[in-house]
């Protein structure tokens, strides 16, 4: 028997990455990811992951993760700071470094983990250093073939980011953070992960960067949000606006706590990404590229992450 095809990982002791490496083990393959020893998540032993100590700075670390490797998939990155040197250091700087290792170790394939905000690098530093992210790899990936993958709001079990958004709904009260008429696209995370997993198995759209969502064309309103969740708690779900200034004024204030080594998520640049009326996204190229199809909708997955309303089957996407 031949060896298991070896995956490079990074951001495996995160949300998005750990659900890729979940997934990646359960389908046969070996997974090397590279962890910070500093980092507050340990590495959990699995039965084919190892762990490569190290950072995005650590040359010798980061040729320790890629030798030999059949693919690299790049899941680290920063979503909390101050200003665009921070977001830049590992967004773009950290891609290009990472890059360019695996070009010289002559990794056939990379996946990098983008964020639907590079669409719209104008609305924030983080945005700005998604995209610039992007930019790197395509000059640095020399003769590895790439792709990027553009999420959408990425939720599920273990997610820490939207948590207090969902615990707020499961109490009754949407908080509604944008205009009534704004417009976004869901992903559940296991669809991520299978989205990962189907490129490395079959390939397609190499040097282009993909949006995904979870099969419903259009997006959501908050409207859409807040009658799913009425279904599955049985009860009405009222909705709250919340003002773009009281928006800002915490902003600020998150922003001036800065100088103290806080590194904060609500940021005038993050208000921008929250109060832009248009997230909704097109996953047809990637699904015309890969036959990668989601398969857990709204309602599912907030059944899997919550139980709300009982568990069931999972749903089939478009």
């Amino acid at each position: 028997m031949g060896r298991s095809p070896i995956i490079a990982l990074t951001g495996a002791t995160g949300f998005i990455g750990g659900a890729v490496a979940r997934r990646l083990l359960r389908e046969g393959w070996e997974v090397r990811a590279l962890y910070r020893p500093s980092s507050r998540s340990n590495p959990v032993a699995r039965a084919g992951l190892s762990w490569i100590p190290g950072s995005l700075e650590d040359a010798e670390a980061l040729a320790r993760l890629v030798a030999g490797a059949d693919a690299l998939v790049h899941c680290a990155g920063a979503v909390r700071g101050a200003g665009r040197d921070v977001f830049d250091r590992v967004n773009a700087e950290g891609v290009a470094r990472i890059a360019a290792r695996a070009a010289a170790a002559r990794v056939p394939r990379f996946l990098l983990m983008s964020s639907l905000a590079a669409r719209e690098p104008q609305l924030s530093p983080y945005a700005a250093s998604k995209r610039a992210g992007e930019v790197a790899l395509a000059r640095a990936a020399g003769a590895t073939a790439w792709v990027a993958l553009r999420p959408p709001a990425v939720y599920g079990p273990g997610d820490r980011e939207l948590r207090a958004l969902f615990r707020w709904i499961g109490r009754g009260l949407l908080p509604v953070l944008s205009g009534a008429a704004a417009r976004f696209s869901l992903l559940y995370v296991d669809d991520l992960a299978a989205a990962v997993a189907c490129w490395l198995r079959e390939g397609g759209g190499e040097g282009h960067a993909f949006e995904l969502h979870d099969g419903r064309p259009g997006g959501y309103s908050w409207a859409d949000v807040a009658h799913g969740a009425q279904d599955l708690l049985g009860r009405r779900v009222r909705r709250v606006p919340v003002p773009e200034a009281a928006l800002k004024v915490a902003a600020a204030l998150n922003l001036a706590l800065a100088v103290t080594g806080y590194r904060p998520m609500l940021t005038p640049g993050k208000v921008r990404e929250l109060r832009h009326p248009d997230w909704v996204c097109d996953n047809a190229p990637f699904r015309e590229a890969t036959g990668w199809r989601p398969e857990v909708g709204l309602e599912e997955a907030l059944r899997r992450t919550f139980g709300w309303g009982g568990r069931s089957g999972p749903g089939r996407g478009a």
